[in-house]
């Protein structure tokens, strides 16, 4: 009898060890047959707007390069707790994507608990591109530069505002910022929706607006605002005449940008063929000049350069609202 045990034990132990040994060879000739079905890509906006517009233009020239579908689906909520959560606890084979943003950061620095670690929980694949804020002034009135704005603040503490969309949005937290550096008692006035955000500057309800490019672009265009300063280092291509917001205030800078990640466990062997064809996707000319358009600069990173930036960000957020004390949601 014991001898029989034993047998089954072996037996059975044989088994498992043949069907381990198996099934290697297998997952890779899987990896290498990679991708062999529809990927999907899971974006925490809605339909429309400039990451979905931007996203599905990769999706399919990634679709294309891979010769596989790459389907774009919309998980829209509040703090991108439904798409990252889907992407969080998707199967890490390589057919579930998603878009890694700014927002990913802040909304991990903001809200007291998210349903996945973004560090932990998301393989980084690679940047896709780079966007600035844009402050601006009603173009009627006498603030014609930033410094303009924030002299009159200090002039009159409490009396200017600033207009942005929702608390905890990366247009906010940019006034945050602004506000905290220059050391000025600004009012920070936040609306449902950027064209309400425009409104009250062109009635002067607000003195000083912040939002993305594309959302100001016909405005800017047609003279009815004055941009006064971008969030990045640098002077941008889409608005060469307007100085960047550290001139006027050194130590500025809120680099808004997006990428591609996929659930942590993803095979390396796919997240660098991955890697490798979002760089050569993000050099095509269409590309380059649809990003442009829209104020984004097409740039690729490595999956390690993606993963620090965003810890980096998350720390920077984190002491920003802190500082600023603004109320976790």
């Amino acid at each position: 009898m014991l001898k029989s045990r034993i047998t089954r034990r072996t037996f059975f132990k044989n088994t498992v060890l043949a069907a381990s040994t198996l099934a290697v060879p297998r997952l890779a000739r899987a990896q290498q047959n990679y991708p062999n079905r529809p990927i999907r890509f899971i974006l925490p906006f809605a339909a429309g707007g400039v990451a979905d517009v931007t996203a599905r233009l990769v999706a399919d020239k990634l679709g294309e390069k891979l010769g596989q579908r790459v389907v774009v689906e919309n998980q829209p909520g509040p703090g991108g707790f439904a798409a990252g959560r889907a992407i969080a606890t998707a199967a890490p084979d390589g057919y579930t994507l998603g878009l890694l943003t700014n927002g990913t950061a802040i909304s991990a620095a903001i809200y007291k608990s998210l349903p996945y670690d973004p560090v932990k929980d998301f393989a980084t694949i690679s940047a896709l591109g780079n966007f600035d804020l844009v402050f601006a002034t009603n173009a009627e009135t006498e603030y014609r530069t930033l410094g303009d704005v924030l002299k009159a603040a200090r002039e009159q503490p409490g009396k200017l505002n600033i207009g942005t969309i929702a608390v905890g949005s990366t247009q906010h937290l940019g006034a945050e910022l602004l506000k905290s550096l220059a050391g000025v008692n600004i009012q920070i006035v936040p609306y449902r929706a950027t064209p309400e955000v425009i409104v009250a500057l062109l009635r002067n309800d607000v003195q000083l607006m912040t939002d993305f490019y594309a959302a100001m672009r016909s405005q800017l265009m047609e003279k009815k605002i004055r941009g006064v300063g971008t969030s990045s280092l640098a002077r941008t291509a889409f608005l060469p005449d307007v100085p960047p917001v550290a001139e006027a205030l050194p130590g500025y800078e809120v680099a808004s940008w997006n990428g591609l990640c996929a659930p942590t466990g993803t095979p390396p062997e796919i997240v660098n063929s991955l890697n490798k064809t979002i760089r050569e996707i993000l050099v095509i000319p269409e590309v380059k000049t649809k990003f442009a358009e829209f104020g984004i600069e097409a740039r690729a990173s490595s999956p390690e350069e993606l993963k620090a930036r965003l810890q980096s960000e998350i720390k920077k957020w984190s002491d920003l609202i802190e500082r600023a004390q603004i109320p976790k949601l």
